[in-house]
């Protein structure tokens, strides 16, 4: 995995607790890579700043001391070699972090409980993410067998599920651990939710009122019960959704212009949801095109109202230029903070909803020849 996903969105202000500060030093040895360079950054709610950096010397060692640290954790990563390792520091630590060989697989950490509890999670994780990632790179090599390419699908399932029960294993069985909070904000690639959409607002409920007991002067708590409250908002949007209606959307085209979904009343309707930044954009939407030609000359009309879940405005346009999608394309370039995903309870992309001429939604996350077979239904 190239990138940890951070936890940034929940850091508060460490800078708000009006807790005793104190030093923190960080030291021990990086052996087994030519990269000299070693950097200390500081995670806040905006941004990972660079805190610190020095040079290890000629045994691999390296020293850190940080000053004016809060007595309640915070999260810091030390980056070296291109990866980063996450710790949670308290004012007062004394903290030993090194490693030989691979860093993500190797290190070790001491002199910090919730620092040494985090790397249990940590070192797990990426490295199933970056199995995960070695997998997909094999499962697009063109000179694959469609034997080999059902074994590695398998292979691919089975790593996948592991790792997810291993997180919220160590989620619910660390509950009152910072580390736990850490843990609940990581996603495996096209993962927009821990588990299961509305089930995931019980995990952070249970990590919120755990921590807020053993912490309860945590910044992080604010902004954890923040985001049950925005997932039981989401919640209670998404109970509006029936079998006779549907919410309304208004969202931006690649020329600026606002569609509204409700434009396109009276035609039958697929709302697709989709990203650019996932990379299998291809083959759905390519399966997408041909059968949005054999019913361009329906009897009642057909239109797709395609939602990018993406941040980068260049990506999605370039996707859908590239890809010369026909249909409505649009987006609020919000990612998977995106209202849409909220109001209409979207687990997992690509993900879609079929809705008749009456505005009925009458089929979820139909693909291939049942779409096609359904849609020869309704525009008849």
């Amino acid at each position: 995995m190239s990138k940890q996903t951070l936890f940034v969105t929940l850091t508060a202000a460490v800078v708000l607790c009006g807790c005793q500060s104190s030093k923190v030093k960080i030291s021990g040895r990086f052996v087994g890579s030519d990269a000299r360079s070693i950097y200390l950054e500081q995670v806040t709610p905006q941004a990972q700043t660079i805190v610190d950096s020095t040079l290890l010397d000629a045994e691999g060692g390296y020293r850190f001391l940080l000053r004016g640290v809060e007595r309640t954790p915070s999260l810091y990563n030390v980056v070296y070699n291109g990866e980063r390792i996450p710790l949670l520091l308290a004012g007062g630590d004394r903290v030993t972090l090194g490693s030989v060989g691979s860093v993500i697989r190797n290190y070790t950490v001491e002199g910090s409980a919730e620092s040494a509890l985090l790397g249990e999670f940590y070192r797990d994780f990426v490295a199933g993410a970056q199995q995960l990632d070695r997998m997909a790179v094999r499962f697009a090599h063109e000179n694959l067998s469609e034997a080999e390419r059902k074994q590695l699908a398998e292979e691919y399932g089975r790593e996948y599920y592991r790792i997810r029960r291993e997180q919220l294993r160590f989620i619910v069985e660390n509950s009152s651990s910072l580390a736990a909070v850490y843990a609940l904000y990581q996603r495996l690639p096209g993962d927009t939710y821990l588990f299961n959409g509305d089930s995931d607002v019980v995990y952070f409920r249970t990590v919120a009122e755990a921590v807020g007991e053993r912490y309860p002067e945590s910044p992080y708590l604010a902004s954890l019960r923040a985001e049950i409250a925005r997932m039981d908002a989401g919640i209670s949007l998404a109970s509006q959704i029936s079998e006779t209606s549907y919410p309304d959307l208004e969202l931006t085209d690649i020329f600026g212009k606002k569609v509204r979904l409700s434009s396109l009343a009276g035609k039958v309707i697929l709302l697709d949801f989709w990203s650019a930044e996932l990379g299998n954009s291809n083959v759905f939407n390519a399966e997408l095109k041909d059968i949005y030609g054999k019913f361009a000359g329906a009897e009642i009309p057909f239109e797709v109202y395609q939602v990018a879940i993406d941040t980068s405005k260049a990506l999605w346009i370039t996707a859908v230029q590239e890809q010369q999608l026909p249909w409505v394309s649009v987006s609020d370039l919000r990612g998977s903070a995106s209202n849409a995903l909220a109001l209409y309870n979207v687990q997992k992309l690509p993900a879609n909803f079929l809705i008749d001429k009456e505005g009925n939604i009458v089929a979820k996350n139909i693909y291939g020849k049942s779409l096609e077979d359904k849609l020869a239904e309704l525009t008849r």
